[in-house]
């Protein structure tokens, strides 16, 4: 048997220059969060983050349930844990299996001031938040919920030795952003209902990019933290390229060459590579309908260069072309009406579907 993830979440930092949610910490308060599980075991662990904070973090108390078992998490013997700035904690073996398409809850309480909170902050899912300790109760006597994930890095879980996963790293069309909150209809979900054997774990940051930080470490800074980092890790799906192109029109910044991104592209390559990975990569998606001052001409004509290039290059083992997949085939830079969530820049829940589907699982043989 070995240790591996059954669940993850890229996390952000609090401080970032560009934010697409409000920073927030606790203090005397309840944090439970629904973690869709990727893969299962026979027993998990929980990985806590304090990555990006300033001061020392105090878990005073946290559990975790599955359907109406629960467990008290322990930290070397002990309920109460303290996480260092900038350090992750890992909870002690939980007896308690789990299975892939299951959710796992787990409930954290805070009885000192955390400061501002390490976090996932467009995860489709919603972080619920009550006064007191109430990691033990059955009903959270909720008073507030959040779209975000505070202070978890992932659960891993104890599986079989010959078990094979993959990682979706990228941005907000790995993340979900745009799909029915709470529903777990993201593409990697839709992907991992097609597996008949290993998942994938999701690693995707709305925002995100290829070359630059700004939403989170930019994909070349976080790929030895958030992929190599993964036990029995086989395969690596990349969703990049979007965010280079549409964002800098936010921040006052040049939009990221054809070349540069072809260049960053490759490394990415090279690095799965090195690392004994198989790396399939996407097609940058659609834009056009993102608007002014993110959909500009010189940004969606680069993304028409970057896509031939991913097409017909050898850097990858395997595309999967999701412009295609959901391009309006008359307008072929917009979404398709169908599969737009409205915003002309992110997928429904049937785009997001349509996503995954565009991913041949002879390419993804786990």
């Amino acid at each position: 048997m070995i240790w591996t993830a059954g669940f993850r979440t890229a996390v952000i930092s609090p401080y970032e220059q560009l934010q697409f949610s409000e920073p927030r910490g606790f203090v005397d308060q309840t944090v439970r969060q629904v973690l869709h599980m990727a893969g299962g075991g026979e027993a998990l662990r929980v990985r806590l983050t304090n990555r990006y904070g300033r001061t020392p973090l105090t878990i005073a108390a946290a559990t975790v349930a599955v359907g109406h078992r629960r467990a008290a998490l322990t930290f070397d013997g002990v309920e109460k844990c303290v996480i260092p700035a900038g350090e992750e904690a890992v909870s002690d073996p939980v007896d308690l299996p789990v299975a892939g398409g299951t959710d796992l809850v787990v409930s954290i309480y805070f009885s000192e001031q955390t400061g501002l909170a390490t976090h996932s902050h467009k995860p489709a899912e919603v972080a619920r938040i009550a006064d007191g300790n109430h990691v033990t109760s059955s009903a959270l006597p909720w008073t507030e919920q959040v779209e975000a994930r505070f202070y978890i890095s992932g659960v891993d879980v104890l599986a079989p030795q010959d078990t094979a996963i993959a990682v979706a790293f990228g941005d907000s069309w790995f993340e979900g952003v745009g799909t029915t909150t709470s529903a777990n209809h993201r593409s990697v979900d839709f992907l991992n209902r097609r597996l008949s054997r290993g998942w994938v774990v999701n690693q995707g940051i709305a925002g995100n990019r290829l070359l630059r930080d700004g939403v989170g470490e930019h994909a070349l800074a976080r790929f030895d933290r958030d992929v190599r980092s993964i036990p029995a890790l086989t395969h690596v799906l990349v969703h990049f390229g979007i965010n280079d192109l549409g964002l800098p029109g936010m921040l006052g910044e040049p939009s990221a060459t054809a070349d540069a991104l072809i260049e960053g592209f490759g490394a990415l390559a090279d690095r799965a590579h090195r690392a004994g990975l198989k790396i399939l990569a996407a097609t940058i998606g659609p834009f056009a309908g993102a608007g002014p001052g993110i959909s500009t001409t010189e940004g969606l004509t680069i993304r028409r260069e970057v896509n031939d290039w991913i097409r017909t290059t050898d850097a990858f083992d395997a595309v999967f072309d999701v412009a295609r997949a959901v391009a309006n085939p008359h307008a072929p830079d917009h979404i398709h009406p169908a599969l737009d969530s409205g915003d002309g820049m992110h997928l429904n829940d049937k785009g997001a579907e349509v996503m995954a589907d565009a991913v041949n699982l002879d390419d993804l043989a786990l």
